[in-house]
């Protein structure tokens, strides 16, 4: 039978000598960037600044939740400047059940830090409500 290993756990487990995988990754400490907006018809000309991501911590997932749909034509995103949609590409927001992004960007490490914003795109958001996303990131 053979023994196949991770990426994580290739350097680890699988060479000799081992190395060892970014705290980042592995057994990293796990924090959470949480930013609630209240919901006042921000245009799509704005946005929104709700996190700062620091040098050396890894992107995880998000997790979006709202009181009150957004509609179904006002889409946002969530990313950096020049890369918009690096951790959540613009799209509706149609439930006020949690909804889970950005699973596939998991395990980039930052080299530097980041502002992490919302985009507004297509329409504007509610007159009411409050928007929360919480972005988990993990770091040694």
């Amino acid at each position: 039978m053979t023994v196949l290993y991770s990426a994580e756990m290739n350097d680890l487990l699988g060479t000799v000598p081992a190395s060892l995988p970014s705290g980042g990754v592995v057994d990293g400490n796990v924090r959470v960037k949480r930013a609630t907006i209240t919901l006042a018809s921000q245009a799509t000309s704005d946005t929104i600044v709700i996190a700062k991501a620091a040098e050396g911590e890894t992107f995880l997932y998000g997790v979006t939740q709202a009181s009150a749909t957004l509609g179904s034509s006002a889409t946002v995103a969530i990313g950096i400047t020049g890369a918009t949609g690096k951790y959540r590409a613009a799209a509706t927001h149609t439930t006020t059940a949690p909804v889970v992004f950005g699973l596939q960007a998991a395990s980039v490490t930052l080299a530097a830090g980041e502002e992490i914003f919302i985009t507004i795109a297509s329409a504007a958001l509610p007159s009411s409500g409050t928007f929360v996303v919480d972005l988990y990131f993990s770091n040694t």
